[in-house]
C-alpha cells in the first residue's frame, strides 16, 4: 500500500462512487463519507452538517487530499429546499474547507457549469470568465466554490482549496436508486417508457439547452490526476484555484433520446422536441449553453480526454438487454 488516504464525501452517490473506485485503483486507502447507505466501515456515518463530526471524520482517516462531491444537485428540489440546500451546498462546504485547511489537506470541491448564465453566444467559458448563475442551484454551488477558496486564504493556506467545475454527469447507476440518479440516464428510461404497451402519453423534451454529458468514470480520473498534481507541488499557491472538466459531445436532451431510440432499436414517436426554452413562469431557469473550457487543467498537462458517449452506451445498452 502507498499508505496515502483520502476521504471521499457523498461515497455512496453517483459520481462518488466511482471517486472511490479511482482513488483504490492506484492504492491508495479510502474512505467515504454518507448518511442514509453509511456501512459505518469504509463509508462513515457522516452529518456533514455538524462541523465536529466532519472533524471526527477527518481525525480518524487522516486523508491527504478530500474530494467533496456531496450535495443537493436537482435544481427542481433545491428549489423546494433552499434553506436545507444552502445547509449542505454552502455551510457544510465552509466547515469543512476550514477544517481542511487547518490540518493541510488538499480539498478538491466539485462544482457545477451552472455557475454560468448559458447565455447564447458566451461559450465556452474559461476558469475565470464572469459567473452569473440562472437558478438557485447554480447560486449555492457558486457561494460555496468562494466560501471554499476563502477558507483557505484566510488560514494561510491558499492553494490548499481546489475548485473543479463540471457539466452534466452519466455513467453506471446504483442498481437500487435506477436511473434517476442522472439527468442523462433517466432518459433512457423516457425512450423505453412504453414500449410492447401499445400508445403512451406524448412527453415534450427540451431541444433548445445544448448539454455537454460527461461520464462519472472521467470526472474520477480527473478528480486522482488533480490530486496527484497538486500534493506534489511544494508551491500549491502557484497553481490555479479553478478548473473544468467536461467531454465535447453537444446534445439537447430530445437528441440524446433520438441517439437512445437508435441504440435500442425503439421509435420515439411520442417524444416531441421542445425548441421553447425556458418558460418565463417555471421557478428554475436553466442556461442555454454552459460548456466548459478544459485549458487550465491542459495547462497543468492532466489528460482531458472522455469516452465516447454513443460508444459507452451501446456497451452498457448490451449488458442490460440480455
Amino acid at each position: 500500500m502507498s499508505g496515502k488516504a483520502a476521504l471521499v464525501t457523498g461515497a455512496t452517490g453517483f459520481l462518488g462512487r466511482q471517486v472511490v473506485k479511482a482513488f483504490a485503483f492506484h492504492d491508495w486507502i479510502v474512505k467515504g463519507t454518507g448518511y442514509s447507505r453509511a456501512d459505518g466501515t469504509d463509508i462513515l456515518k457522516v452529518d456533514l452538517a455538524n462541523a465536529a463530526k466532519i472533524e471526527a471524520a477527518l481525525d480518524k482517516v487522516k486523508p491527504q487530499v478530500v474530494i467533496h462531491c456531496a450535495a443537493n444537485r436537482y435544481p427542481d428540489k433545491v428549489d423546494k429546499d433552499p434553506q436545507g440546500t444552502r445547509a449542505l451546498n454552502i455551510e457544510a462546504s465552509r466547515a469543512l474547507a476550514r477544517l481542511c485547511a487547518a490540518r493541510g489537506i488538499l480539498l478538491v470541491y466539485i462544482s457545477t457549469d451552472y455557475v454560468f448564465s448559458g447565455r447564447p453566444g458566451e461559450a465556452p467559458y474559461e476558469a475565470d470568465a464572469q459567473t452569473g448563475p440562472t437558478n438557485l442551484y447554480g447560486q449555492t454551488k457558486l457561494d460555496a466554490e468562494q466560501a471554499v477558496l476563502a477558507e483557505c486564504r484566510e488560514a494561510g493556506r491558499d492553494g490548499l482549496g481546489v475548485v473543479l467545475r463540471v457539466p452534466v454527469l452519466y455513467g453506471p447507476v446504483d442498481k437500487g436508486k435506477g436511473n434517476g440518479e442522472s439527468a442523462v440516464n433517466c432518459l433512457m428510461d423516457v425512450v423505453m417508457g412504453d414500449q410492447g404497451q401499445g400508445e403512451g402519453k406524448t412527453v415534450k423534451m427540451d431541444h433548445w439547452a445544448l448539454r455537454y454529458p460527461t461520464n462519472t468514470e472521467d470526472v474520477a480520473r480527473v478528480c486522482y490526476d488533480v490530486a496527484v498534481r497538486y500534493l506534489g507541488e511544494t508551491d500549491k499557491a502557484s497553481l490555479p484555484k479553478v478548473l473544468q472538466f467536461s467531454s465535447e459531445d453537444k446534445y439537447t436532451k430530445y437528441e440524446m433520446c433520438q441517439l437512445f431510440g437508435e441504440i435500442m432499436g425503439v421509435p420515439i414517436d411520442r417524444i416531441e422536441p421542445n425548441t421553447q426554452g425556458n418558460d418565463p413562469n417555471a421557478s428554475v431557469q436553466r442556461p442555454y449553453d454552459c460548456h466548459l473550457s478544459t485549458k487550465a487543467l491542459k495547462d497543468l498537462g492532466i489528460d482531458v480526454s472522455t469516452q465516447d458517449f454513443v460508444g459507452w452506451w451501446r456497451r452498457e445498452c448490451r449488458a442490460f438487454r440480455h
